[in-house]
């Protein structure tokens, strides 16, 4: 699964993403830093809106993403 374009680039140097391979799927997690602990997410049809810190990140979703959640600052995308 591609990481979505918008966060690939993200300009903040506290937030590190991260892809993981299996052999049943993949995982996307986003970690926004000790600062977001408290992310909310909204997912509107294929879009994701995530407010992390007071920064709004607005991407699609990858078609083959699965399950979305935000956790303890993480946004993960599962496939």
């Amino acid at each position: 699964m591609k990481v979505p374009h918008s966060l690939e680039n993200v300009d903040r140097d506290d937030v590190v993403v991260r892809t993981f391979e299996y052999d049943d799927g993949s995982v996307i997690a986003v970690d926004f830093g000790n600062s977001a602990a408290d992310i909310s997410m909204d997912i509107l049809g294929s879009t994701a809106i995530i407010v992390a810190d007071g920064e709004q990140y607005e991407f699609e979703l990858p078609p083959e993403a699965s399950d979305v959640s935000a956790r303890n600052g993480v946004l993960t995308i599962e496939e």
